[in-house]
């Protein structure tokens, strides 16, 4: 379905509902992908009564693709009028990425509105460059590289990250998917939502969380380290840090099976 969230912008959702009775997970991917990678949580939750709802963030997969947009508060007001529009409540919501920092923001921004509980995975928190109080991330050198190399050549680009993004060999098929999940965004939108994740950070929206929220990420992380998870649970009061010792940035992928056990056991709690 498209719902739209602006004048003239509309985003794709996927409403995977098994029954009235079920629990909502909210899901909003990364960069630079779409809704399809959670398709290995989309084949199994549902069967245990699982409600999964994910939106392509506009810019990407089969949303709009306006010219603006991509700041963290224009993302997650994006959020708030699908999460109105299909009158849900009590839901689960699970950033993965730059998508956990935009579900950080919606959180803050929004009071919790909607939400009981917050998933954040491989989340791009507290923020993706150096910072005072955020040490942990890239160089704002290295981010400004990967954007240069966006306006030049961004299939080689998401060919290099596919390679950073799982931590153990998948095949060439899943690298293949990745990137054309890449593809299937408008190139100026990438290049926002990567430029609005140098400029922005949530390090003084971690302690306005008030719902229970589980931090899920892969030890050897590649792109946001694994101590930059370690920095987010001890700003987000009573959260929990939940490590997968066989994942990279990928981990929905990458331990598909372990991820999905310990998400659904957190939902139920």
């Amino acid at each position: 379905m498209y719902i739209e969230v602006e004048k003239g912008v509309t985003v794709f959702v996927e409403d995977l509902n098994p029954g009235p009775n079920s629990k909502t997970i909210f899901f909003v991917h990364g960069w630079p992908l779409n809704h399809n990678m959670f398709s290995y949580q989309f084949n199994v939750l549902p069967q245990h009564g699982f409600r999964c709802v994910a939106m392509d963030i506009r810019g990407n997969g089969q949303s709009d693709k306006p010219w603006s947009g991509y700041t963290y508060d224009r993302l997650a007001d994006d959020i708030f009028v699908v999460l109105e529009a299909l009158q849900i409540r009590d839901a689960v919501l699970l950033g993965f990425s730059v998508g956990g920092a935009i579900s950080i923001r919606y959180m803050s921004r929004y009071e919790g509105r909607h939400i009981s509980k917050l998933a954040l995975v491989d989340a791009v928190s507290p923020s993706f460059v150096k910072m005072p109080g955020s040490p942990y991330g890239v160089s704002k050198e290295q981010a400004d590289g990967l954007i240069s190399q966006m306006y030049a050549n961004l299939p080689e680009l998401l060919n290099t990250v596919s390679l950073q993004f799982f931590n153990r060999n998948l095949g060439t098929a899943m690298l293949q998917w990745f990137v054309k999940m890449g593809l299937d965004s408008a190139s100026y939108a990438l290049i926002k939502i990567m430029q609005a994740a140098v400029k922005e950070n949530v390090i003084n929206d971690l302690g306005q969380i008030r719902v229970p929220t589980g931090i899920f990420h892969g030890i050897h992380d590649q792109l946001i380290p694994f101590k930059s998870a370690e920095l987010t649970q001890q700003q987000i009061k009573g959260s929990k840090l939940f490590s997968f010792d066989n994942s990279g940035h990928g981990l929905p992928i990458c331990q598909a099976d372990d991820f999905n056990k310990k998400l659904m056991a957190f939902v139920q709690s």
